[in-house]
């Protein structure tokens, strides 16, 4: 229990960090829930972590239902990532300007998949896609960084039609890195757990 709490603080400082520093700053878009809550920000002006948190009720409820063990894991992981979203807003004003967005997108990238790897190794969700992509994963035996890869694509896709077309460029690139970086995270990590 203590590690898997320890893993949902330190993950979702991870995300939250990155979401506030590097990626609102510079009008980037994240894929899944995430990138839902980041969209709805954009457009009306609203809590991010507070939106991700409602769009997210409907797959934890199938949780619920196909395994609870993932619902109960992730639930703490969505209220404490989604929370810490909203904590960490400040933050935003450390960095103005956004500065590089190449940057910006590469390094918010590996925070915000670090983030996630370190969640999920834990059978923990920072929202919705995420819990998708275990439940599938699960059925399948498809890596779940490459699931949350093709959920952040369809998002992406979405917010192409509503944001500006080179933060979209930078957006893909910023989703590939969290893909990346959360699939070695998953890959090394897990086969040390099976080998000790």
């Amino acid at each position: 229990m203590f590690k898997k709490g320890l893993a949902i603080i330190i993950g979702s400082i991870f995300v939250a960090f990155a979401i506030n520093f590097f990626i609102i700053p510079n009008h980037l878009l994240d894929g899944g829930i995430i990138g839902i809550g980041l969209l709805a920000k954009y457009m009306f002006g609203v809590r991010p972590g507070l939106t991700i948190i409602l769009l997210s009720i409907p797959l934890y409820v199938i949780a619920f239902y196909y395994k609870r063990v993932y619902f109960y894991n992730g639930i703490h992981g969505l209220l404490v990532s989604s929370f810490f979203i909203d904590l960490f807003r400040p933050v935003s004003s450390w960095n103005p300007e956004g500065g590089p967005i190449v940057v910006g997108a590469v390094i918010g990238g590996v925070l915000i998949g670090t983030g996630v790897g370190i969640m999920l190794l834990n059978d923990i969700s920072t929202g919705g896609s995420e819990l998708l992509a275990l439940i599938i994963s699960n059925i399948t035996a498809i890596n779940a960084g490459i699931l949350i890869f093709w959920i952040d694509c369809f998002v992406l896709l979405i917010g192409s039609f509503i944001i500006p077309k080179v933060t979209i460029f930078y957006s893909a690139c910023m989703v590939i890195t969290i893909a990346f970086t959360t699939s070695i995270i998953i890959k090394n990590f897990s086969y040390k757990k099976r080998s000790s």
